[in-house]
């Protein structure tokens, strides 16, 4: 009887290797034989099937003992399960909406006063490096106390990006310029294949507003920690923060970059928006993924934790980006929160 390989199983299901071998070890898709001397795995044709399902319920967060139920079930039994799960899914997100627009009309009644009168002194730095890309499709940007990152995708992605930095360089720090901005960024974007993301920091007295959409990313540096202020939106993403995959999943998904929100005409465009007090000594990092991709959040720590100064700062991060092959576009700006 014809087997294949893990390696050939992987390439036909859309799982990898590594995905294999957490579902054997969950009892979820167990190989027909492993070899007791080199343990190498080997599948046979009619689990072909099986696993494309399994891969297909994981890309949409069923959890895995559903998944068992599901897949243990003849067809239309199976099709019966799946609608029930999704059911009470929409059901949950349904009651869930209702209790979060409460929660942020109560917030903003509050009225809770968030910023000093006196914005203090910052420098700032940009970064943009086209690393091994043939193009350039990130885009960078220092204003006045706006500071923005943006990474393009699709054919018009450069333009989109260029194009939606520029769209935040004068909207202040107020939530609904920045909204303005974004859904005029998303209008602008270009055809439905492209877009880009964007993520904002203004500044106004001792508060950063926040305005984000995608998976670049804005952290804030204090006292040498480094903490990610902003939630990446993409389909993997949004799973492990629901705890619908482990973090070893997520590494290995083939869908992991791909985007539910963006600043696009074809996706959501609505920012999230947020806040942050900041004090004197904190470094603000905005970065795209093709630094937070290709350097662990550890050695970005190192950087900015140094103790050196801002340019010094934005030059050992170049270095470490080219050191470590520079496999895309990146785009950075540092900046510190002086008197």
């Amino acid at each position: 009887m014809a087997r294949f390989t893990i390696g050939e199983f992987a390439a036909l299901t859309g799982l990898t290797p590594k995905a294999l071998r957490i579902y054997d070890r969950l009892d979820l898709l167990a190989p027909v034989a492993v070899d007791p001397l080199t343990g190498y795995r080997s599948y046979a044709p009619e689990q072909v099937e099986r696993a494309r399902l399994v891969a297909a319920l994981r890309r949409v967060g069923v959890p895995l003992a559903r998944i068992r139920t599901i897949t243990d079930l003849p067809a239309a039994a199976a099709a019966a399960e799946l609608t029930s799960y999704w059911r009470q899914t929409e059901a949950d997100l349904r009651s869930r909406r209702v209790v979060v627009h409460e929660l942020i009309a109560d917030l903003r009644r509050q009225e809770i006063e968030m910023m000093t009168t006196t914005t203090p002194e910052v420098q700032a730095e940009t970064l943009l490096l086209q690393g091994s890309r043939a193009d350039q499709a990130d885009a960078v940007m220092a204003g006045d106390e706006v500071w923005a990152v943006a990474d393009g995708f699709g054919p018009a992605g450069a333009a989109a990006a260029r194009r939606a930095v520029g769209a935040v360089r004068s909207a202040g720090h107020r939530a609904d310029a920045l909204e303005a901005a974004f859904a005029a960024a998303a209008a602008d974007s270009g055809d439905a294949e492209s877009g880009c993301t964007l993520t904002v920091m203004a500044l106004a007295g001792d508060v950063v507003t926040i305005a984000h959409l995608g998976d670049s990313r804005a952290w804030l540096m204090r006292e040498g920690v480094l903490r990610q202020l902003t939630f990446d939106h993409s389909e993997v993403a949004a799973l492990v923060e629901e705890g619908r995959l482990s973090d070893e999943e997520a590494r290995l998904h083939p869908r992991r970059a791909v985007l539910n929100r963006a600043v696009s005409a074809a996706l959501d465009s609505e920012p999230d928006i947020t806040g942050v007090r900041v004090v004197r000594g904190d470094r603000l990092l905005l970065t795209t993924d093709g630094v937070h991709a290709t350097l662990p959040t550890v050695r970005i720590e190192e950087i900015l934790a140094a103790g050196t100064s801002v340019v010094a700062a934005r030059d050992d991060l170049a270095a470490a980006i080219q050191d470590a092959g520079a496999p895309d576009n990146a785009a950075a700006v540092i900046i510190e929160i002086r008197d």
